[in-house]
């Protein structure tokens, strides 16, 4: 009679053996690829330079520094991340655990939003807040709207009324509570509106009759027939301006009016620009405004004063560069410089900004490229040209790209499917599905044989192909063979995670009776 059972011993192995379930082995090496340790996870994320995760199934483990599992974060997968904070999703909900290990919030929540030491979660119209200082979980009941400011206040409102259940003053009623992108909360209560700061003080008294946020700590506001522009401050908000003339803010533009006529455009705190004979200002970008005149000029206004002075026979005015800004007359486009001389006479339908001296010119259908005396370079041959960088620019033509030098010839004869610019001037190349690899002068340093490249830094190149995932340098040379799944890199703590299938070896041990125990494999 003969007794069959099976022991499981995990070596890595490529042999595929039927019916059999593969598992995941992760190799951590440093950057000079010396073996640091074998991890068994089916998966390893690394959220900062403290925190990994290893995955096993559905259970997910905060790894220590020598990467063993230290605690059991309870979810399926991470939801998100949020220093200190990670967010985990399971079956019935979100909950939340400190990068520490402690857990915070129990798995059953719909939305958790974080800020520092607190987070604020909630199912439906029921929202908890936790706040770490005090390692408790408050119940806010039943709400309209709950929101942590970008300075760390608590607002929710209930019903048509709101409060700042974690000020000074927690059980105290406003009419209207509003954050914004800057420092102060702007509150309305019967007597007016006013600014709260970040501990929950008014440092604007609720007096003013209108008042609203424009940008950072300024606020634009009508009080006793005068209109005001305020700036927050921790202790008491300043009045930055007062006037008792018309200013109105819309679409972002904000313009004062004396006895009816348009006369100013304003700043924040201030006046930008006091003219006469204004009748109209146009944004065009942050702190950019085409200022029209009744003779008709046109000039580009910035945020310290003119860019291109007011000039005739101009319908508009681009932001510029290089000291020139494309400028559009009679419906075509040519450039000027900041006193309002045509350089470049209009005669392009589309422009592009200069660039190494070097600009983009459309004609009624095709790209070319000219000087900065307007001369020229090569034909308008493209279907569209990018900004020249390090002396290179990209063109498109007939669903091809290529890279042009500055004399307008192509680099590459050969067209590309696509090409992207590295941070550092190279050119990751896209051909029939396939990526590869160009230096900053446009020679090819890896052919486009693989599946993915991801230049990682100089000579450390992570690449895929048939499906297996290695590191090459810019030569080409291998440095970790292409073996693996998949390879993550945590620069910060210089290792290296390689992950690879492995199918577990079967033992068999036989047992007979009356004789010792026979081994094979």
């Amino acid at each position: 009679m003969y007794k069959n059972f099976t022991l499981l011993v995990g070596l890595i192995s490529s042999l595929l053996i039927p019916e059999v379930a593969y598992s995941q082995s992760w190799e951590v090496y440093d950057t000079k690829l010396q073996l640091q340790s074998r991890l068994i996870y089916d998966d390893v994320d690394i959220l900062s330079e403290t925190v990994r995760i290893g995955k096993t199934g559905t259970q997910l483990s905060l790894l220590t520094n020598d990467l063993n599992p230290a605690v059991q974060l309870v979810g399926t997968e991470i939801y998100q991340y949020f220093a200190p904070w990670i967010l985990v999703k399971g079956p019935t909900g979100i909950g939340a655990f400190h990068e520490y290990g402690q857990q915070v919030l129990p798995l059953e929540y719909e939305k958790i939003d974080t800020y520092f030491n607190m987070l604020l979660a909630s199912k439906g119209k029921e929202y908890w807040l936790f706040e770490r200082g005090k390692n408790k979980t408050t119940y806010l009941g039943e709400l309209e709207e709950a929101k942590i400011t970008n300075t760390g206040l608590l607002i929710i409102r209930r019903g048509n009324e709101y409060s700042l259940p974690l000020s000074f003053n927690p059980d105290k009623i406003f009419d209207f509570l509003s954050d914004n992108e800057g420092e102060f909360v702007l509150a309305k209560e019967a007597s007016g509106f006013g600014l709260i700061n970040r501990e929950g003080d008014y440092v604007l008294d609720p007096i003013i009759e209108a008042l609203q946020h424009t940008h950072g700590n300024f606020y634009y506001g009508f009080n006793q027939e005068q209109y005001v522009l305020i700036e927050g401050n921790d202790i008491k908000s300043n009045i930055r301006y007062n006037s008792f003339h018309k200013i109105t803010f819309e679409n972002d533009i904000m313009l004062e009016y004396i006895h009816g006529k348009l006369r100013r455009v304003m700043e924040d705190d201030g006046i930008l620009l006091d003219d006469v004979g204004i009748t109209s200002v146009n944004k065009i970008g942050k702190d950019l405004y085409n200022v029209h005149y009744r003779d008709a000029k046109i000039g580009l206004l910035g945020k310290k004063g003119w860019l291109v002075k007011p000039m005739l026979e101009v319908e508009e005015i681009k932001f510029g560069n290089e000291a020139l800004f494309p400028a559009k007359s009679k419906g075509n486009f040519g450039f000027v410089n900041s006193a309002g001389t045509w350089i470049i006479k209009p005669q392009y339908a589309e422009t592009t900004l200069f660039s190494e001296k070097i600009a983009a010119y459309r004609t009624s259908q095709n790209w070319g490229l000219i000087s900065t005396s307007g001369e020229a370079i090569g034909t308008a041959s493209w279907d569209e040209i990018k900004p020249f960088d390090k002396g290179i620019a990209i063109a498109r033509s007939s669903g091809k790209f290529y890279l042009l030098n500055k004399a307008g010839s192509s680099i590459n004869t050969e067209g590309f499917d696509n090409v992207f610019r590295t941070t550092d001037g190279y050119f990751m190349i896209e051909k029939s599905g396939k990526t590869g690899l160009l230096n900053s002068e446009g020679s090819e340093v890896i052919p486009a044989v693989f599946e993915k490249l991801r230049r990682e830094r100089k000579d450390f190149i992570i690449a895929q192909k048939d499906g297996l995932t290695g590191v090459i340098t810019e030569s080409g040379e291998v440095v970790i063979p292409l073996a693996y799944e998949k390879i993550l890199v945590d620069w910060e703590n210089n290792l290296i995670f390689t992950k690879t299938n492995y199918v577990p070896t079967v033992i068999q041990v036989v047992e007979e009776s009356g004789k010792k125990n026979k081994k094979g494999a």
